[in-house]
């Protein structure tokens, strides 16, 4: 996401490095690079120029204190502007109504019946909601099993109707069927349209004036670049919609779009979507993407998707086995599976301040954790509790049953070993003050 923006950007303020002050050349030099860099990045030309003319004015004239570089002031300006450009702050949905009812509106292949299942999802896991989807696809009778599909995936209810051929008393019969079974939340996945087609605009503009929606969503697909803001703002003289979902940022987008949408239709980007599975999709957040795009790293979200998998009671659980020395190859396995569920380990990673530059041209496979769970998965109960029984002959027959070398087996009973010894020492308060008082005699520590 953003990758290709991100080293542009950094290329471009690199020319202040080394630099002794801002000066009128060295900004002027600078701000050059960055619109050249927004361009590249499909963003709209005028938001391009905007953008850099705000970034000059803004660093010209300005005093660098001692213990700040010039480039680092200049790299606090360009982000500042950067969350303003994408909208300052986050903006909530609407959920106000009995029930709320949430409009999706978009062109045709965007993502509108996924982003409704995860919307759905979110508003479900996230929200407490009872949310009921409707599927007002009434051309492809594919779109309306889908929807069912994804329902079925969330846990959400779907409401549809194939005999039926009117959006409008689809809809309507829904939010009353939302009514009688308490539903609080109405989500309305309408069918794709082209912004030239008349007949399809005053359809999704119908629709809209008889349910009165709390909120009318456009999902556009990000990887359109520029394409996604001029349709966009199509649509937003039509319906009036309230925010934009941009789909599939995590794919090999420029990131224009989310760049310029906001200036261009006035309109704050509400969420984004992140992958294929339900859970894939964030609030959108303009300062962390700043943080992001100018290799900041994103620790908050880093520690909100964590809090997300914690689970207060196996925590406290897994504390008591390991001050008794019991943490073992179940713990080990449960502790994997709860950092794949929060999310792409390259995204991950990503988020961690510095990290992210250094591996912008590694590949980080998914996948990784595979053989490690066929391996464990492949181990006794007995095998799992006691490690320490895990001889020469018990390797052998569990690396041919995982499809892995003993080799491969050894590294990873040497990783169990360094992981349980480090849990053990961080969850012992009297190792902890150990480490701390040594500290000062640590290569590297603090003298």
């Amino acid at each position: 996401m953003f990758d290709s923006l991100s080293n542009k950007l950094d290329r471009a303020l690199k020319v202040l490095k080394g630099q002794g002050q801002i000066s009128e050349v060295n900004v002027a030099e600078t701000t050059k690079e960055i619109r050249r860099a927004l361009l590249d990045a499909d963003v709209n030309y005028k938001t391009a120029k905007s953008f850099s003319d705000s970034v000059k004015e803004k660093a010209i004239g300005q005093n660098v204190l001692t213990s700040v570089s010039p480039s680092q002031l200049f790299t606090k300006i360009t982000h500042d502007e950067l969350a303003d450009l994408m909208g300052g702050a986050e903006s909530e949905v609407n959920l106000k109504g009995n029930p709320a009812i949430i409009l999706i509106a978009g062109l045709q292949g965007s993502g509108k019946t996924t982003f409704s299942g995860k919307l759905a999802n979110f508003l479900k896991s996230k929200k407490n909601k009872r949310p009921l989807l409707v599927a007002c696809d009434v051309y492809r009778p594919a779109a309306i099993d889908q929807l069912h599909v994804v329902g079925e995936q969330v846990g959400v209810e779907v409401y549809s109707d194939k005999e039926n051929k009117n959006p409008v008393d689809i809809a309507k019969r829904a939010i009353q069927e939302a009514k009688s079974k308490n539903h609080d939340v109405v989500i309305v996945d309408t069918a794709g349209r082209l912004a030239v087609d008349e007949e399809m605009m005053k359809e999704i503009e119908a629709v809209k004036k008889r349910i009165a929606p709390s909120e009318t969503l456009f999902v556009v697909d990000s990887m359109t670049g520029q394409d996604a803001v001029n349709t966009a703002k199509t649509f937003n003289e039509r319906i009036d919609f309230d925010g934009v979902v941009l789909t599939k940022l995590d794919g090999d987008t420029r990131g224009g779009a989310a760049l310029s949408i906001r200036s261009v239709v006035d309109k704050p980007i509400k969420f984004i979507g992140t992958g294929e599975k339900m859970d894939a999709m964030d609030v959108f957040y303009p300062n962390r993407m700043a943080d992001r795009i100018l290799g900041m790293g994103d620790v908050v979200s880093l520690v909100e998707r964590a809090q997300e998998q914690y689970d207060e009671e196996k925590a406290r659980k897994l504390q008591k086995r390991l001050a008794k020395n019991q943490f073992d190859f179940n713990d080990f396995l449960e502790q994997i599976q709860q950092i794949k569920k929060m999310g792409s380990m390259k995204d991950l990673v990503g988020m961690i301040p510095g990290v992210g530059k250094a591996i912008k041209d590694t590949e980080i496979d998914d996948n990784a954790f595979v053989p490690i769970e066929a391996m464990i998965s492949s181990m006794t109960e007995e095998e799992r509790s006691n490690p320490g029984i895990i001889n020469g002959s018990r390797r052998k027959r569990i690396a041919a049953g995982s499809g892995t070398s003993v080799q491969e087996l050894n590294k990873l009973i040497k990783q169990f070993s360094q992981t349980s010894k480090m849990m053990r020492m961080m969850g012992n308060k009297q190792n902890m003050a150990k480490m701390m008082r040594n500290m000062p005699k640590m290569p590297g520590g603090p003298r």
